[in-house]
């Protein structure tokens, strides 16, 4: 199993990102959570990993903090839950208003994000309930740093792409970015802003 990569963040285009280990190229699909986060380009980066085995694939998933990967450890546990659903999750929500829905019955902000309906919401926090305290005490992983995003691509082209990927559809992830000012802000910051104002 891979717990932790370290080497240098080579390409970050959401939700994929492709890490450079001694020579050894990693693509690791992340949550927009761990996108916010990241290094620029070139820069070295620490990632908690998690690892899975299917017959026709090999896949790893990358967090910026190890509270990030015990959440999508417990979500994917989740019956009718599965890895892109999780990372969708953690893209939309942080661990802590998470917990707080689980602990609070809040089924009606879990319904606001993409590919959760009552049902899944119900069931996330019937099970979650008594795993969520596990996954808020486990303390941050590697250091949270501002990142600005550079590339040929458009900033507001890249963040509905990533939208799209985190199960909106296109055109309500074209009307999301086009509802918040974008103008100057890297992908990232327009993402975490159309995430933000869809769930508020």
């Amino acid at each position: 199993m891979i717990a932790q990569l370290r080497g240098k963040l080579l390409v970050k285009q959401p939700p994929v990102i492709l890490l450079d280990v001694n020579g050894v190229g990693y693509e690791v699909e992340a949550p927009m959570s761990t996108f916010y986060v990241l290094p620029t380009i070139g820069q070295e980066l620490v990632i908690h990993t998690h690892m899975v085995v299917r017959e026709d694939a090999q896949l790893l998933y990358g967090f910026a903090s190890l509270q990030e990967r015990s959440l999508f450890r417990s979500l994917i546990k989740v019956n009718g839950v599965g890895a892109k659903l999780a990372l969708t999750i953690l893209s939309g929500v942080s661990v802590t208003d998470f917990s707080h829905y689980v602990m609070e019955d809040n089924s009606a902000a879990l319904v606001r994000l993409p590919g959760i309906g009552k049902k899944t919401a119900e069931r996330l926090i019937i099970e979650m309930r008594d795993r969520i305290g596990d996954v808020a005490s486990l303390g941050d992983g590697i250091a949270q740093t501002a990142s600005v995003s550079s590339g040929p691509d458009s900033p507001l082209a890249d963040a509905v792409s990533a939208l799209i990927g985190l199960g909106y559809k296109p055109q309500d992830a074209s009307r999301m970015v086009r509802q918040i000012g974008v103008d100057g802000l890297a992908s990232e910051e327009i993402i975490r802003r159309a995430l933000q104002a869809a769930i508020a």
